[in-house]
C-alpha cells in the first residue's frame, strides 16, 4: 500500500511543480510585458527535469538506491525506483499535455 501512495504522491508533485512553475512564470510574463502563453509553454518544456528532481526528493537519493540496489542484488527496490522515475515523467508530461491543451487547443 505505501508503494501506490508513493507513485500517487510522485505522480501529483511533478504534476504540480510543472504547471504550478508554467503558470506563475506566465503571470511574472505578463506583468513584465511579454507574451505568456508563449513563456508558459516555454517553461513547460523546460521544467520537466526539475519536476522529476522534485517529485523524487533530489537526484542523489534515486542514485543512492540504484547502487545499493545493484551492489545488494535487490532487484525489488530496483524496480520501485524505475517505477517512481516513470510515474514523476508520466506527472510532467501530463501537465505539459495539458497546458498544450489549455493554451494551443491541441495536444501534439
Amino acid at each position: 500500500m505505501e508503494f501506490i501512495k508513493n507513485v500517487i504522491m510522485y505522480y501529483f508533485i511533478a504534476f504540480g511543480v510543472l504547471l504550478g512553475g508554467s503558470l506563475f512564470g506566465g503571470l511574472g510574463a505578463f506583468l513584465t510585458n511579454q507574451p505568456p502563453i508563449f513563456t508558459m509553454l516555454d517553461y513547460a518544456d523546460r521544467l520537466k527535469i526539475w519536476a522529476l528532481v522534485v517529485a523524487l526528493g533530489g537526484t542523489f537519493d534515486a542514485i543512492k538506491v540504484f547502487e545499493i540496489s545493484i551492489i545488494d542484488g535487490n532487484i525489488s527496490s530496483l524496480i520501485k525506483q524505475i517505477i517512481y522515475i516513470l510515474m514523476a515523467l508520466v506527472g510532467a508530461l501530463t501537465a505539459e499535455i495539458v497546458l498544450h491543451w489549455l493554451f494551443k487547443g491541441d495536444i501534439n
